[in-house]
């Protein structure tokens, strides 16, 4: 056991988050999310049981976002003509808004099946439980 670690992330997410150097992504994937097949050149962690909104904020306690890019964190864009609604994104947004002073700023959107491309080159994907619908999110790491 390690003092103030949230026991959210396991020893394997934590290594990877060690591992990771600057610009490498790591993705958060929602349980929809096909995070075996994408994430076939990549490190796939399961957290199933868990979602996304806990995940990141407990990965953002120690995960700096990239400062040499426009939107280090990136969300899965809705389909044109879907209905699906995304409160989850507000969760997101007040999430990033905690650990980085940009804000809102620092979040972009990618068009879903260019999600799932730049996904596959991601360093890892965690597979998530989460049930919300384009919960996905990529974090590109930064420097301390």
């Amino acid at each position: 056991m390690l003092k103030h670690i949230p026991p959210i992330l396991s020893p394997e997410l934590l290594k990877v988050l060690c591992e990771m150097g600057h610009s490498d992504r790591i993705v958060l994937a929602d349980g929809n999310f096909p995070a075996e097949s994408v994430g076939k050149q990549s490190i796939v962690i399961r957290c199933d049981g868990h979602g996304v909104p806990e995940l990141l904020d407990a990965i953002l306690q120690f995960f700096p976002l990239d400062t040499y890019t426009e939107h280090p964190v990136s969300l899965m864009e809705v389909m044109p003509g879907d209905p699906a609604k995304t409160p989850i994104w507000d969760e997101y947004r007040a999430i990033v808004a905690k650990h980085d002073d940009r804000g809102d700023d620092a979040i972009g959107t990618i068009e879903r099946f260019r999600f799932y491309d730049e996904a596959k080159t991601a360093y890892a994907i965690v597979a998530t439980g989460e049930k919300a619908v384009y919960a996905n999110v990529m974090l590109q790491k930064g420097v301390v």
